[in-house]
C-alpha cells in the first residue's frame, strides 16, 4: 500500500519514512540511556535515537530518564540537586556510566536525536548547547509541558524542530473529529510554529489516540505522526499498514526485523 507522506517541515525528517527510534537507545536489556546502549543501536544500523535531559546542580546535561538516580543506577538522589561530580560515580545497573549528551552528540555525528526535556532547568543548556555545536538540524525537542515545548521555539528563534506538546495533540484529537475551532486555539501558536510531528501512544488511558482519522488531520497540517513505545511485532506491523510515520521501541531487533521483512528497513 502506498503511503503519501507530508513533506518534511526540518532537515531532522530528510531521512525516508518509515522512521526507526531507539527508544532510550533500546531500553529492553536494562542499560537505557547509556552510551553503550546507543552504541549498541547505531551498530544494528539506527539512525534515529530518543533520550531524556536532565541538568545537574552545576548546569551539566544528562541523559537519563528519571528526576532521580534510584531506580536503575546503583546510586539515589535528585539529579537537579547534585552536581556533575556526584553524578557520573552513579552505574545503570551496577555497570554503565551515565553520559552527558554532548558526548554522545560528539560521538554519533550521524545519528539523530529525539530528545525529552524533562525538566525546566535542562531547557536552556541543551539550547545552548545546540547553538555551540551547530546541531539544530539533528535534533528534536519534545515535552510533556506545552509552555515548555513553547519556551524552546522562541527561545531558539525559529530553528528547532518540536512535537507537540499534550495540548496539541488534544486538540489534533478534536480536529480529526471535524472540530473547527482556531489552530492556534487548539494547538497553542508558539508550539505549532515549531512543531514538526506528533509523537503520542497508540492509546491512552484506554482510548485509542491513533487511527486513521488522527493520521488525516495531522498530514492535513504536515505533520508527522511517530508512535511509542511499541515492542510487539504484531503491533508494529499493524501501525506500518495503517501509515504512521515513525515507531519508538525498546526491543531494536524486533522493529528492524519487522521493517526489514517489509523491505522498508534503510
Amino acid at each position: 500500500m502506498t503511503v503519501l507522506r507530508p513533506r518534511p517541515r526540518h532537515p531532522y525528517l530528510d531521512h525516508p519514512a518509515p522512521l526507526a527510534f531507539a527508544h532510550r537507545g533500546g531500553a529492553a536489556d536494562g542499560l537505557e540511556n547509556t552510551a553503550l546502549a546507543f552504541r549498541h543501536a547505531v551498530e544494528r544500523g539506527y539512525r534515529y535515537l530518543e533520550t531524556d535531559v536532565h541538568a545537574t546542580s552545576d548546569g551539566r546535561l544528562v541523559a537519563f530518564h528519571d528526576a532521580t538516580l534510584d531506580r536503575v543506577t546503583d546510586s539515589s538522589g535528585r539529579i537537579g540537586a547534585l552536581p556533575w561530580r556526584a553524578v557520573r560515580q552513579a552505574r545503570v545497573a551496577g555497570r554503565e556510566p551515565l553520559p552527558l549528551f554532548e558526548e554522545l552528540l560528539e560521538e554519533f555525528p550521524e545519528a539523530r536525536w529525539n530528545v525529552d526535556v524533562k525538566a525546566e532547568a535542562a531547557l536552556r543548556p541543551l539550547l545552548a548547547l545546540l547553538r555551540r555545536t551547530g546541531a539544530w538540524d539533528r535534533v528534536c525537542v519534545g515535552s510533556f509541558s506545552e509552555a515548555r515545548a513553547g519556551r524552546a521555539q522562541q527561545l531558539a528563534g525559529g530553528r528547532l524542530a518540536t512535537s507537540l506538546g499534550t495540548r496539541g495533540v488534544a486538540g489534533l484529537r478534536l480536529r480529526s473529529y471535524g472540530r473547527s475551532l482556531p489552530l492556534d486555539r487548539l494547538l497553542g501558536a508558539a508550539v505549532r510554529r515549531s512543531a514538526v510531528c506528533v509523537q503520542v501512544p497508540e492509546r491512552h488511558a484506554g482510548l485509542r489516540v491513533v487511527d486513521r482519522l488522527f493520521l488525516r488531520a495531522a498530514r492535513q497540517l504536515g505533520f508527522q505522526v511517530h508512535v511509542w513505545t511499541v515492542n510487539d511485532a504484531a503491533r508494529m506491523a499493524d501501525l506500518l499498514d495503517l501509515g504512521v510515520d515513525g515507531i519508538m521501541t525498546d526491543h531494536i531487533d524486533t522493529l528492524r526485523d519487522v521493517l526489514t521483512a517489509r523491505g522498508a528497513w534503510t
